[in-house]
């Protein structure tokens, strides 16, 4: 650190410090700058350094150090009120408000003195003739936090009567002010009023909207406003993260992410500040942070996970329960020390109820990757006692309903029986389902177990149904990789069940059943046969079967009217693979609307997904649509997480295809949501946070964007998801970033996309990436990085013959030099440049468009060049040698002027901006006849225009109406 030797050194190292992050780094730099203006022996500099002190002060951990400063800048004024400036003078009334504030934040400092304090502001605000107004709101702050609600609601009325003047506080913190104390008094609608010009960027600060934003979530929840509370959460703690002196508003989020199921998320902010715990310069931000630490531990431990380690203060590991217990005994201790001071018991009476709260949603999705943490497996039940199972029969007679009309749960009704049945004596038929849905429950791996149901059927009398067993089993040989095996072992109960159903030794259910399995087998070894025509004519043989067996004889028995639509909806997945796109795409319509006719819509769902890729692929995304929409209806409660995130993941992107980018979020956030219930996080969940970040840019939603896409990123692998959507995803992102004013970081995001892009064949996302990156890198102040990115762009779109991109990659190096040190020369050799390509391609233009579209190119690129040169001149034409640049940026934009001119019409608006920055250059240069005749020339050029013609229309008016009236208030 050099040493500050005088004023303007001392004002630029407070300045530098101003824009550092927030903390103890910040506050002990201000400190050393304090005694480096002690040194100088200038009263104004102390004061200015005692002013920049206790405002990092008030913007941190450490508040409760302000009033040191604060005290001693008061008697400075007291001693010697000349010393101030005007700016100092109004610095000093203006922490007024911070200093009453932060006393009550400090449970320290007692009451009479804040009431002291409150009457001192309000007599020296009268004495410097301020309105009331400011002192009418601190009086309301001191009586909310003792809990005097009369007096707030006089002081809180007052407040609003005052004037506002130049002490008020800013619009932003007044309106948040006052929403808060709506919601406190349960008026969450009127709170939310009032912050809407903050929350939609009408007011804002160096606190706002961060606070409203956090102090939003709550009221939202509590009315229903879901997707409101999710984009204020995401938007919101993206902006209060990095400020270490906004643990009450991290507190909000916390408490947010506790009340809607998200308590993973909450565990992962807890572990972001490990500090927060500990911090004591705002004891009131302690006890929100800690009540809101005991109410997602109270939280975890009712969800059964009381014993799970959790991030909690330093120096010892921590489980929930042990967590919930410190955090609430600090808090409480510290309500008590504040309640102690107020002579009331109000805050720790708000303390408890926050601590107490229940949530109010039980899920709510919010697009960034967080499983809900899975209660620990419940202890096995003992078996009960045989004798006496008076539930057996009702638990049999369940699963036989279940399992005859083909509802959902039937596999676990049995299963409960055969739990229930331990060392139960039951008969064979009995035993004999159980066996068989224990089979279907195990998949390929239930071979065996149909074996055992076929002979126990057999013992009970049932031949038709043992042979359906064993067709039944010899499908899961299929289902395992074994066709030909699945085929062979099929034919024998085949051939019997046919022969026995023509001697009416079986009913039509159990043969159907055994054909059915034939043609499932048949079904697979034509998919294995890729496409061989033998395969799938003995195929759709064997489904038409089925169909000839049941089709108009299913009567009232669903079982036969699945099977007829599930044979419908099985040629439709031959037709498939014969290539017959459009029959597939009718049968598995035909095949869907017969499971839903029968009553049995969970099994179309399958059906309308196929047609809804086979409609994609046919281009028919209105039929798509619908059949994804269809699917999810039917599917209803029944549909399992992982088909579930499908569904809504394609269903997003055939809506945003046409542009729905809203609804298209929401599909995708569901998508996300149903990924990670289903433990596909890390796959198909980043996938859908990939989606749903795209669809949030599309709707300006940046900042919720960027913590979709950042939390999609660590999942999203070029082995998995490949490295187009990783370059896509950061690509995004550094577009989200550049719209935050976060220019360095999506100058990184767009570098580590470009880098990817270099080794793809196609070299133009390299080129654009790179250029792109060359903005986010001239945004944060790197202007040599920005000129190699911009470089390396220009090269690419050389080699590409992208003539338009590299003429501005040149422009915009052009525009770098110049901000350098004697960088006119280069700039000049840089923009002449670009005219010179942009000459020579235009004379090489192949067709009338390029030519136009070069020649607009052209235009710009002269009037750039003039605009350069006139900026190079820091004063107005007073010597030789600026008088020569400004005559020669004259030369460009007349040539700009005349580019455009010969466009026409279609450049209209074009030519004129650059007429205008003519007669600008001209009245510089003392010609103001000139300047005056392209003034009235471009109001000429826009008779005949209505004033209903737009706003560049007006625009172009307004400024040479403008110099006109400059011109001619010049003397002469």
């Amino acid at each position: 650190m050099s040493e500050i030797t005088d004023f303007d050194a001392l004002r630029e190292a407070m300045a530098d410090n101003a824009e550092q992050p927030e903390g103890p780094a910040r506050n002990a730099r201000a400190e050393e700058l304090l005694t480096a203006a002690e040194k100088l022996n200038i009263p104004l500099a102390v004061i200015e350094a005692l002013g920049h002190q206790l405002k990092v002060y008030n913007y941190s951990s450490e508040k409760g150090k302000m009033f040191v400063p604060f005290a001693r800048l008061l008697r400075l004024w007291d001693e010697r009120p000349e010393d101030f400036d005007e700016y100092e003078t109004h610095s000093l009334h203006w922490v007024f408000k911070w200093v009453s504030a932060g006393m009550l934040d400090q449970p320290h400092i007692p009451l009479a003195s804040i009431e002291k304090w409150l009457g001192e502001m309000e007599h020296r605000y009268r004495l410097a003739g301020h309105s009331e107004r400011a002192v009418r709101s601190a009086e309301h702050s001191v009586a909310a936090h003792v809990g005097d609600v009369a007096r707030a609601e006089r002081a809180y009325a007052a407040w609003l009567a005052a004037d506002r003047d130049g002490m008020a506080d800013c619009h932003a913190c007044e309106l948040h002010g006052q929403g808060c104390w709506q919601a406190e008094q349960g008026r969450d609608a009127q709170a939310l009023e009032l912050w809407r010009p903050v929350l939609e960027g009408e007011y804002a600060c160096a606190h706002e909207p961060h606070s409203a934003l956090a102090s939003s979530l709550v009221p939202l929840l509590r009315l229903g406003r879901l997707d409101e509370a999710r984009a204020h959460h995401l938007r919101g703690f993206r902006l209060v993260r990095a400020m270490e002196s906004m643990r009450g508003a991290y507190a909000d989020h916390l408490e947010f992410c506790t009340l809607t199921g998200n308590e993973a998320r909450g565990l992962e902010l807890l572990a972001e500040r490990p500090a927060y715990f500990t911090d004591d310069g705002q004891p009131r931000s302690k006890l929100d942070f800690l009540s809101v630490v005991a109410l997602l531990m109270d939280r975890l431990t009712g969800l059964g996970l009381g014993d799970r380690q959790v991030p909690g203060p330093a120096g010892r590991e921590w489980t929930a329960r042990e967590l919930a217990t410190h955090a609430r005994g600090e808090a409480l201790v510290l309500a008590a020390r504040f309640d102690e001071r107020n002579g009331t018991t109000h805050v720790s009476e708000r303390a408890r109820a926050r601590m107490a709260r229940q949530p109010l949603v039980e899920r709510l999705p919010l697009g960034v990757r967080s499983v809900r943490p899975a209660p620990p497996p419940a202890p096995p039940t003992p078996p009960v006692p045989v004798t006496g199972q008076p539930d057996l029969p009702a638990l049999l007679a369940e699963a036989r309903r279940l399992s005859d009309t083909l509802r959902p749960g039937a596999v676990e009704a049995w299963a409960a029986v055969a739990e229930a049945a331990q060392g139960v004596e039951l008969d064979p038929r009995d035993r004999a389902e159980m066996a068989d849905h224990e089979a279907m429950s195990l998949g390929p791996e239930g071979t065996e177990l149909f074996e055992r149901a076929a002979g126990l059927y057999t013992e009970a009398g049932d031949p038709g149904e043992a042979l359906a067993a064993r067709a039944r089993g010899a499908y899961v040989r299929a289902l395992a990789g074994d066709v030909a095996g699945a085929v062979t072992a099929v034919t024998g109960p085949y051939d019997e069940v046919l022969a026995l159903y023509a001697a009416d030794g079986t009913g039509m259910p159990q043969t159907a059943a055994v054909l059915m399995s034939r043609a499932r087998i048949w079904t697979r070894r034509a998919h294995d046969g890729e496409g061989d025509g033998a395969m799938l004519a003995e195929a759709e043989a064997a489904v038409r079967e089925v169909l000839a067996l049941v089709d108009g004889r299913t009567g009232e028995d669903v079982r036969l009217a699945a099977r007829a639509a599930e044979a419908r909806a099985m040629l439709g997945e031959l037709a498939g693979l014969a290539g017959d796109l459009e029959s597939a795409a009718e049968l598995f319509a035909r095949g869907a609307a017969a499971f839903v006719a029968a009553g049995l819509p969970w099994f179309a769902v399958e059906y309308e997904a196929r047609l809804a890729s086979l409609a994609h692929h046919l281009g028919d995304m209105a039929e798509a649509e619908r059949a994804l929409r269809a699917a999810l209806e039917h599917g209803g409660a029944h549909l399992e997480a992982p088909g579930r995130a499908q569904l809504h993941l394609q269903l997003a992107e055939v809506v945003g295809g046409r542009g729905e980018a809203g609804e298209a979020a929401r599909h995708a956030l569901e998508a996300a949501h149903w990924a990670d219930e289903a433990g596909e996080g890390a796959t198909l969940g980043a996938w859908a946070r990939q989606q749903l970040g795209g669809h949030l840019l599309r709707q300006g939603r940046w900042a919720e964007a960027a913590e979709v896409l950042e939390s999609a990123l660590p999942d999203l692998t070029a082995e998995t998801h490949g490295d187009g959507a990783v370059v896509q995803t950061q690509w995004w992102l550094g577009d989200c970033l550049s719209e935050l004013g976060e220019h360095r970081a999506a100058a990184e995001r767009r570098l580590q996309a470009a880098e990817i892009a270099r080794h793809w064949p196609e070299q133009h996302d390299h080129a654009t990436l790179a250029h792109l990156a060359g903005e986010s890198l001239g945004q944060a102040g790197l202007p040599a990085e920005a000129d190699r990115a911009y470089a390396r762009a220009g090269g690419l779109w050389r080699e590409l013959g992208n003539t338009q991109g590299l003429i501005r990659s040149l422009r915009a190096r052009a525009w770098l030099a110049l901000h350098a040190e004697d960088g006119l020369r280069e700039a000049r050799d840089l923009m002449a440049e670009a005219v010179r390509e942009c000459e020579e391609a235009r004379g090489a233009a192949s067709d009338e468009e390029d030519r136009q579209q070069l020649v607009a190119e052209l235009g710009h690129t002269h009037g750039q060049f003039g605009d350069l040169l006139a900026r190079s001149v820091s004063e107005h034409a007073g010597d030789a040698s600026a008088r020569a640049v400004f005559e020669e940026a004259l030369t460009q934009v007349v040539r700009s002027a005349e580019v455009f001119a010969s466009l026409g019409d279609g450049a209209l608006h074009s030519r004129t901006g650059a007429e205008l920055a003519a007669g600008r250059l001209e009245a510089d240069l003392g010609r103001p006849a000139d300047a005056v005749a392209r003034a009235r020339a471009v109001l000429a050029a826009y008779d005949g225009h209505g004033e209903g013609e737009g706003d560049a229309v007006r625009a172009r008016r307004a400024e040479a109406e403008q110099l006109l009236r400059l011109l001619a208030e010049r003397p002469d």
